[in-house]
Formats: structure tokens, C-alpha cells, sequence
């Protein structure tokens, strides 16, 4: 079965956006978790633009689901993460200023600070996700530093989904294939949606999580944040 995971970054844009604290980001972790996602997904990011190193600390404490971080494993990102203990990290390379996720990693060139940071987190017990274009090339390296997953992100197959879907996903495949052949979990995320993300686990089937935020909190506007989420339970199911 594929989990689901909402990615709660957008509530947090939207209390920065007036200060204080409304909308209550802790409320909709634990609200999220009780209409039946799998899993919480928070990004801090250094400039603590929407969730901040202190909320990553509160969402752990309030909920029982699991708590995925993704992030670039600087330094403070990385104490964070020691400190937390979420049930997965997943490592992502982010450029200080980016406005959202927009590459995997080079596993290859970074295969040595990569294994550093796996082994460090696998210390503390934390599942290790690396965040990966559709390259099957990377996901051997990934799988050699001692990943226990890779997450693909899915960007390129949300934006050509409409024009040619099987074209769309046929770097995917081949992607995860190789994941599950090197013994790899296999996450996705990055645009997922109501009109895509079926299709994704009709042709990877193993998926284990999507991680969704943006397209998911956009729709609670229209839907209902309880009623979204069960939207989207019924989609993976």
C-alpha cells in the first residue's frame, strides 16, 4: 500500500504571511493525521519562511504518525534532525534560496558528504530518503552510500502528464525498477496530484509513500482540508 504524507509547508506560508498564528500549523498536523494520512512532511528551510526549526520540533511531539524532514543536510539541518528523530529524513539539495525543490541529487559527485550524513542519521535510527531525478544512474550510488530510500521527484512527469502520460512516466519506471532491483524503498513527490498520482501507482505499484503539498492544501480551499485528504487516501487506494 502507498502511504500518503501531506506536506504542511503551504499552512505555514500562509500564518507567515500576517505573523502570529493563524492558521495553527501544529492544529493541522494533528487534524491531518486524525482524517488518515500516513505520515507529516515539513521543509524547513533556513530563513524559516514557512516551517521553522521550532515547529519541526513541536509536530514531532504532537503526533504519532510519522514525521518525514526533508532538507539540505547543512549543518543546522542536520542538528535539527539528530535532535528530532523523526522517522525519516529525506536529503535534498536545495540552494539556499530556491523557491521549491528543483533537482535530485548527483549521487555520484556527492557520494562521500551523502554517506557522512546517512551514517550519521542511521545513528539516531532515522530512515534515509535521497531525493533523485529519474535517473536510474543515480540510484545505484544512493543504494552503495546506504540509503534506505530514494524518492523520485516527479516535477518533469506532473508537467508532461497531460500531453503524452505514457511518455511522462517512462523515465519513472525504468528508475524505480532499478530502486527496487538494488534493494532501495521507493518515495515520490513534487507536483503530485488528483488528476496524476493515480496513474503513478497504476505503473509503480511499489510505491511506498508520495509526499504531497502544494496541489493537496490548494484543493482543501475548494474541498475542505478533512475531505482532501480523504480524496486523495481514496486515489492511492
Amino acid at each position: 500500500m502507498t502511504k500518503l504524507s501531506v506536506n504542511i509547508n503551504k499552512i505555514a506560508v500562509i500564518r507567515n504571511s500576517r505573523g502570529g498564528n493563524v492558521p495553527d500549523v501544529l492544529k493541522a498536523a494533528t487534524d491531518i493525521e486524525r482524517f488518515g494520512a500516513e505520515g507529516i512532511t515539513v521543509h524547513p528551510r533556513p530563513d524559516g519562511r514557512h516551517i521553522r526549526y521550532d515547529d519541526v520540533r513541536a509536530i514531532k511531539r504532537a503526533i504519532a504518525t510519522e514525521l518525514n524532514v526533508e532538507g539540505n543536510p547543512i549543518e543546522s539541518f542536520t542538528d535539527l534532525v539528530l535532535e528530532v528523530v523523526p522517522a525519516q529524513v529525506t536529503l535534498v539539495p536545495d540552494a539556499h534560496d530556491a523557491i521549491t525543490s528543483n533537482c535530485g541529487w548527483n549521487t555520484r559527485e556527492h557520494f562521500e558528504f551523502l554517506r557522512g550524513r546517512a551514517e550519521l542519521f542511521h545513528s539516531r535510527g532515522i530512515r534515509v530518503s535521497i531525493f533523485l531525478n529519474p535517473d536510474p544512474g543515480m540510484v545505484e550510488y544512493a543504494a552503495r552510500l546506504g540509503a534506505d530510500r530514494v524518492e523520485l521527484y516527479t516535477e518533469a512527469y506532473a508537467r508532461n502528464y497531460s500531453a503524452d502520460r505514457e511518455a511522462a512516466i517512462a523515465d519513472y519506471v525504468v528508475t524505480a525498477e532499478e530502486a527496487r532491483r538494488c534493494g532501495l524503498g521507493l518515495n515520490a513527490g513534487h507536483d503530485l496530484s488528483l488528476e496524476n498520482m493515480r496513474y503513478f501507482r497504476e505503473r509503480i505499484p511499489w510505491t511506498d509513500e508520495m509526499s504531497i503539498g502544494h496541489a493537496l492544501i490548494s484543493d482543501a480551499l475548494y474541498y475542505g482540508l478533512e475531505n482532501t485528504v480523504q480524496m486523495y487516501l481514496r486515489e492511492l487506494r
